[in-house]
């Protein structure tokens, strides 16, 4: 039972979250997910916030491949992959995304970050270590946590201080080097080189959280092996289905087939966890094939993102640098950064204020994404959105 003194302390300390500008609320949308979405107030706004890279979202191909496998394969399984929760069509899915990335073979978990919280645990003992970039996704920090390896972090793209730390872990039995492919909350590329090449040297593994990278980087899509014309490199992939490829739910790992195959034993998530519903796995095929063959969509998700880029620097806003259709607007203060948030959702633009401790203390942000499926008119009129906030709010 909950006591009065609990109760007052959880008030307290939601207080103390408001009074910083770092409550998160909810927005709810009226309608579907898109380039524009509708509020629950009936406002249209421009939405620059979404993982929706290739606009694949709310394509009609992928939701009628949804629709088709609801009347074939039904809405749900209601049990997990190895007791009655696999149909042939999520066999195809795994062996679709194989044959997108590369790898030997894959692995789908309800999440990626369910995919992310399975491998260290099953692959990792305390004889082993694992190295960590300090900027990893939170869901790799939480499956590091669930093992008994050794952890070491290192400075974000630093492959200096991973050297350092890999030397440290001279003694280990087995060493796994982590990191995303794409940074989300600054739109950094991994330097994917420089980690196989001291991957070699220490007889590491590599492991590649991947989830911003696919579907948009490369130019078939496959992500920041393809981005630098590295194959085979990467030890174990995990990636989503929930940003450009289709949008929805479900997450994968894909890699070496004896990884693949222990994983199928011993990845907690994937025996513990309902399989993914019969109408995401249908759309995600769907969206993996369009993916795939989205050249064009790509070149026009670059072209927009430098658009934005150039204009939004040209206005004075301080930028990370670089080349993801992911673009921080730098604005340290936590609450200024929120007040920015509603005065752009008022002139007609969706975006979300990141601050602590999603992202450190001081470096509060606007994380704007856009899609293939804008157009250079909504970035134009996102900027001018951009222009009179600024003017507004210094």
């Amino acid at each position: 039972m909950i006591t009065q003194q609990f109760k007052k302390h959880l008030e307290r300390q939601m207080a103390e979250v408001k009074a910083a500008g770092l409550y998160k609320p909810e927005r709810v949308l009226g309608g579907p997910q898109g380039t524009r979405v509708r509020l629950a107030d009936g406002r249209e706004v421009i939405n620059l916030c979404s993982n929706n890279y290739l606009g694949l979202a709310q394509h009609p191909e992928v939701r009628e491949a949804a629709k088709r496998a609801l009347e074939e394969w039904g809405y749900g399984l209601a049990s997990v992959r190895f007791i009655c929760g696999t149909q042939s069509i999520h066999k195809q899915l795994e062996e679709r995304i194989s044959r997108f990335l590369g790898a030997e073979d894959t692995i789908l978990f309800s999440s990626c970050w369910d995919a992310n919280g399975a491998v260290f645990e099953a692959l990792l003992g305390p004889e082993d270590a694992v190295f960590s970039d300090e900027l990893n996704h939170a869901s790799i920090i939480d499956g590091i946590r669930l093992c008994k390896a050794q952890r070491f972090r290192y400075r974000n793209n630093d492959p200096a201080d991973l050297e350092a730390k890999l030397r440290e872990a001279k003694d280990a039995r087995f060493r796994l080097i982590v990191s995303d492919g794409v940074f989300s909350m600054d739109g950094y590329i991994l330097n994917l080189p420089a980690v196989c090449e001291l991957a070699e040297r220490y007889e590491a593994l590599v492991m590649v959280d991947d989830s911003h990278a696919t579907g948009v980087l490369g130019r078939a899509g496959r992500g920041v092996e393809e981005h630098y014309g590295l194959s085979g490199k990467i030890d174990i992939l995990t990636g989503t289905l929930g940003k450009a490829l289709g949008g929805s739910s479900g997450g994968y790992a894909a890699g070496r087939k004896e990884i693949v195959e222990w994983l199928r034993q011993r990845g907690r998530p994937y025996l513990f966890s309902n399989t993914v519903a019969p109408p995401v796995a249908a759309g995600a095929l769907k969206a993996v094939e369009l993916a795939e063959n989205g050249l064009a969509l790509r070149e026009h998700l670059a072209k927009l993102a430098g658009l934005f880029r150039r204009e939004l620097e040209r206005l004075g806003f301080d930028l990370l640098p670089g080349e993801h259709p992911i673009v921080p607007i730098m604005l340290g203060d936590a609450a200024l950064s929120a007040r920015y948030a509603e005065k752009l959702l008022e002139l007609g633009v969706y975006v979300v204020s990141f601050g602590y401790p999603v992202v450190p203390k001081g470096k509060a942000r606007i994380r704007t994404q856009m899609t293939a499926a804008h157009t250079e008119e909504d970035i134009h009129k996102a900027l001018e959105a951009f222009a009179a906030a600024k003017r507004e709010l210094g």
